[in-house]
């Protein structure tokens, strides 16, 4: 068998960043074409919409950090799933919270419409992809004593 290392935080860190360009332009991009099509004012359906621009980006985000990231604890098992659902929607909060919260504050200070949601969108994918890879790292894929040989 051969050794593999373990990797280290600021390389995981990393890993992670790259991955998470690739969902932000996911997250964001569902956002701006589901505001594009069905453009609104009303809270709920921002959150709605923050909500599947979300869900489909931390879909992108399990794919490729169980497969590139953390791939030497992620072994798909029952307990790492339910792990990523509940950080997932952990960090679904702090998304909606931030959104719609800075969206909100924003709309006091006349920001445009496209640039308030913008800006709130781009501060809640960065909170919310901090608290995930804390939460990824230290709960969901953590290294529960694998055999070193």
């Amino acid at each position: 068998m051969s050794k593999q290392r373990r990797k280290s935080g600021p390389l995981q860190f990393f890993q992670f960043g790259l991955i998470g360009i690739g969902n932000a332009v996911v997250d964001i991009g569902t956002l701006n074409l589901l505001l594009l099509l069905f453009h609104t004012d009303d809270r709920m359906w921002l959150l709605a919409y923050n909500t599947i621009a979300y869900t489909l980006a931390v879909t992108n985000s399990y794919f490729w950090n169980a497969n590139i990231t953390f791939k030497r604890s992620a072994t798909g098992t029952n307990f790492q799933r339910f792990g990523f659902i509940t950080q997932s929607i952990i960090s679904l909060g702090v998304s909606n919270v931030v959104f719609i919260g800075l969206n909100s504050m924003l709309e006091h200070f006349g920001v445009l419409n496209w640039l308030r949601y913008n800006i709130a969108k781009g501060l809640a994918m960065l909170l919310s992809s901090i608290a995930s890879f804390f939460m990824v790292k230290y709960f969901v894929f953590k290294d529960y004593g694998k055999s070193r040989k």
